[in-house]
């Protein structure tokens, strides 16, 4: 049995690979630039809630935290106009990290941004 392609058909399966093959490429792309900076926000987070309850157990003053940060947001890839907004409510020492990022991709930016609060650990707190 034969199977005979229309004009129309000729070439579609070409096309539609070229096409999957575009899609995959900008995800893939989009995502190489992406990725690190949330994978640093979110190891960053980690560490807020980590100064947080050290502060909390050891007796630190709020501001103690925002040193803490502020040493180390380079590793962590943070601006270094992010506001960090110490403070303690309720007993319990808290603190908000705020910025934005940049992340060009070819004709957009995308502004990523951060805004996160943590607070102690309620049976840290004296």
């Amino acid at each position: 049995m034969e199977i005979k392609n229309r004009n129309g058909e000729r070439g579609s399966a070409r096309v539609k690979l070229l096409v999957f093959l575009i899609v995959v490429a900008v995800v893939a792309y989009a995502g190489y630039f992406y990725i690190p900076v949330s994978y640093n926000s979110y190891l960053y987070k980690d560490l807020m809630q980590q100064k947080v309850n050290t502060a909390a157990a050891l007796g630190h003053p709020a501001n103690w935290v925002k040193e803490q940060l502020v040493k180390s947001a380079p590793e962590y890839d943070i601006p270094a106009d992010a506001q960090i907004l110490p403070a303690v409510r309720d007993g319990r020492v808290e603190v908000q990290v705020q910025f934005t990022r940049p992340i060009e991709f070819p004709g957009y930016v995308y502004e990523y941004n951060f805004d996160h609060t943590v607070q102690s650990t309620e049976f840290l707190s004296k």
